[in-house]
C-alpha cells in the first residue's frame, strides 16, 4: 500500500499535459533561461559605478608627478631610483587593498648582465660566465599584484615602470623623467587596480596587475615574467599601456588603440563605450594579427595570447630629460583609464571573446 502511494505522489505534474502544451513550455522555459543568461551577461560587462568613479585626474597627477619627480633619478632599471618607484608603486597596491601575487610578496626578482650592447637574463641562459668575466650586472623586479577570480583563467593589465635613469654626460638637466613614458601607463594600470578593487565585486577571471622593470634595456620584465609563467595556457588577454598621457601636437585627441584582429569584440567594446561616454579622446583603430615589437605586448603575443594596447604615440619630449610632469594631458589620461578600466572588466567577466 505505502508503495502503491509512493508512485502515484511522484507522477510528474506533466503526464498529463498534450504534446502542444509540453512543447509549448518547454520553449518558454528556454526563452526564460535566454534571457537570464544575456541578463547575467549585461551584468557581467557592467562595472559598478563606485570603482569607475574612483578614477581621477587629480590620482593620475599625484602618481605621475611623484614617479616622474628627479628624486627618482629617472627610474633606471637595477639602482635606487627604480627601488624606490617599485616601493611606492607596492604602497599603492597595499593601500588599495590589493594582495600581492606570491607567497613572499610582490617582487618577482631577476637578474641581468650586460653582454655587449645587450642586456640579458637568467631566463635566457645561463649568465653566470658572465658575471665571472666581469660583464656589468644588475638586480631587477618585477611588481605583481592580485585580484583572484572566481573561475578559471587570467587577465594581466601591465605597464613598465623603468625609464632611462640620468646622463652625467649631460650639460643641464641630466634627469630623464619619463613622466608619458611611462609614469602615465603606471598610473592607469594602478588606478583601474583600486577602480576594480573598490567595485566590490570578485570578477570572473583572475586580474594580475603588472609593472614591469628593465623594459627601456630590451623589455626584460615582460619577457622574463613570460619564459618562467606556469599558467601561460591560462592567459585569457594581456593590456598593455606605454606613453598614454600626451599626444601629437597636431591632434592632441589621439589614441592608438591597438588589438588582436581575431577578438573583434575588442574593437567593438571600444565603440560601444564611446557612444556611452563623453571621453575627450578619439581612438585610431588598428586590429592586427601581428601586434609584435615596440613594448611589453611583444612576449605575450609572440605566445598567441589576445592582445589589448593602448599608446597616444610620439612626441618632441620623447626619451628626452623634457618628458615632464607638467606636460602630461591630465584629463585625456584619466578619460583613457576610465575607459580601458570598462575594457578590463569585461575581459574578466565576459565568457568568451
Amino acid at each position: 500500500m505505502f508503495m502503491e502511494n509512493l508512485k502515484v505522489a511522484e507522477k510528474p505534474a506533466l503526464i498529463n499535459l498534450s504534446m502542444k502544451n509540453r512543447t509549448k513550455t518547454l520553449f518558454v522555459l528556454c526563452l526564460l533561461f535566454f534571457t537570464f543568461s544575456k541578463v547575467n551577461e549585461s551584468v557581467a560587462q557592467n562595472l559598478p559605478k563606485r570603482g569607475y568613479e574612483c578614477i581621477t585626474e587629480e590620482s593620475a597627477s599625484s602618481i605621475v608627478g611623484f614617479l616622474s619627480s628627479d628624486i627618482l633619478e629617472g627610474r633606471d632599471a637595477g639602482t635606487r631610483g627604480g627601488s624606490v618607484a617599485a616601493e611606492y608603486i607596492v604602497s599603492l597596491f597595499r593601500e588599495y587593498g590589493i594582495e600581492p601575487f606570491f607567497d613572499n610578496g610582490y617582487y618577482q626578482h631577476f637578474a641581468t648582465v650586460k653582454n655587449g650592447n645587450n642586456w640579458i637574463t637568467e631566463a635566457d641562459c645561463d649568465i653566470s660566465g658572465f658575471i665571472a668575466d666581469g660583464c656589468e650586472t644588475r638586480s631587477l623586479k618585477n611588481i605583481l599584484a592580485v585580484i583572484p577570480g572566481k573561475e578559471k583563467g587570467v587577465v594581466i593589465v601591465g605597464a613598465h615602470y623603468d625609464h632611462l635613469g640620468v646622463d652625467t654626460t649631460l650639460v643641464g638637466d641630466q634627469c630623464f623623467n619619463g613622466a608619458d613614458d611611462n609614469a602615465s601607463g603606471v598610473s592607469a594600470v594602478l588606478q583601474i587596480a583600486k577602480a576594480i578593487k573598490a567595485a566590490g565585486r570578485q570578477p570572473g577571471r583572475t586580474i594580475i596587475f603588472a609593472l614591469w622593470d628593465g623594459e627601456e634595456k630590451g623589455l626584460l620584465g615582460s619577457r622574463y615574467f613570460v619564459k618562467k609563467c606556469t599558467f601561460l595556457s591560462d592567459i585569457s588577454a594581456y593590456m598593455n599601456f606605454d606613453m598614454v598621457g600626451r599626444g601629437p601636437a597636431e591632434k592632441p585627441e589621439h589614441l592608438s588603440y591597438m588589438y588582436t584582429a581575431g577578438n573583434p569584440l575588442f574593437g567593438e567594446w571600444m565603440c560601444t563605450d564611446m557612444k556611452k561616454h563623453d571621453f575627450c579622446f578619439t581612438p585610431l583603430y588598428n586590429a592586427s594579427e601581428n601586434l609584435i615589437g615596440g613594448s611589453d605586448n611583444t612576449p605575450f603575443a609572440r605566445k598567441g595570447i589576445p592582445i589589448v594596447w593602448y599608446h597616444t604615440e610620439g612626441h618632441p619630449d620623447y626619451h628626452r630629460v623634457s618628458d615632464s610632469a607638467d606636460k602630461i594631458d591630465y584629463p585625456k589620461l584619466a578619460d583613457i583609464t576610465r575607459a580601458t578600466c570598462l575594457c578590463v572588466w569585461r575581459l574578466a567577466n565576459v565568457h568568451e571573446y
